[in-house]
């Protein structure tokens, strides 16, 4: 087992969520039950969520967002960044069927099945696109999980809360405060999260979409945020408001996947009208 990369593919972390959360396609309603799924979590995956909260520190927020937000990877168009992510593939993961691409369109395909806006649908077709950060070498634990808050406490509802002991940061004299640097109610475009595809992605297409779009991308992983209601505190009116586009997302990132595969190249016409739509033919990443 890779040290930094305990789990055979990130896609794990996101199939461990859908069994936390088995009532999310009819409720957006927090499950009481959730934290009795640990019993079967596979060693794996806990060895993932060990990583990702003893490193996420408010050091290493500051760090990553100085590596990678300049935005000076590399250029290419939105289709050019599903087509490098569909190579991160592990044929060893008995639960990879589908290609990254093809998850991508599923979701995709069933926000366009419901009548959801336009920008709704390309949200569902780029939201995992920050999973490129593998492929730069990132480590499993600073590309996916869920994501939460640095610089303040680490609220209980965090899945292995008891992780974050190992974490520089828990003892800390200001971040171990509920509010820790930040002011009550400061809005959630004033705090700092944790490092993963979800903030990288925001900073690469925030100007081209609408607020919702941007919060959807920004905040669809921060589960103890729109899953279990913490953090509100730090949330300012408009944050509250936003956020029911984040739970209206929430049931096409999880539940949108099947076996069934969608034709890519039918799809293809459709999708590259949407991404020109909203994106110019390059972006920086």
């Amino acid at each position: 087992m890779d040290e930094n990369n305990p789990m055979s593919s990130p896609d794990q972390w996101e199939a461990d969520v859908e069994r936390r959360y088995p009532s999310a396609k009819r409720s957006t309603q927090a499950n009481p039950e959730y934290r009795n799924y640990q019993a079967e979590v596979r060693p794996t995956v806990r060895e993932f969520y060990r990583l990702n909260h003893q490193y996420q520190t408010f050091d290493f927020v500051k760090q990553k967002r100085t590596q990678f937000l300049p935005l000076q990877r590399q250029r290419m168009s939105v289709w050019e960044a599903m087509e490098f992510l569909n190579t991160l593939v592990d044929d060893s993961d008995p639960d990879t069927e589908l290609s990254q691409i093809e998850h991508l369109l599923q979701a995709a395909e069933a926000i366009r099945a419901d009548g959801h806006p336009r920008w709704f649908i390309l949200v569902g077709l780029i939201h995992d696109l920050g999973k490129i950060l593998c492929l730069f070498g990132e480590p499993q634990w600073a590309v996916v999980g869920d994501t939460f808050p640095v610089g303040c406490a680490y609220s209980s509802t965090i899945v292995y809360h008891e992780f974050f002991r190992m974490n520089a940061d828990w003892g800390h004299a200001v971040y171990s405060t509920e509010c820790g640097i930040y002011e009550r109610h400061a809005g959630l475009e004033n705090i700092m999260m944790s490092w993963g595809h979800d903030e990288y992605l925001y900073h690469v297409t925030k100007a081209y979409l609408p607020i919702e779009a941007q919060y959807m991308i920004r905040y669809h992983s921060f589960y103890p945020g729109h899953r279990e209601n913490a953090y509100t505190h730090l949330f300012s009116e408009q944050d509250q408001q936003l956020f029911e586009w984040v739970r209206k997302f929430n049931p096409y990132d999880l539940y949108s996947k099947s076996d069934e595969r969608p034709d890519v190249e039918s799809l293809r016409p459709f999708y590259m009208d949407l991404i020109d739509e909203f994106f110019p033919s390059e972006l920086a990443w």
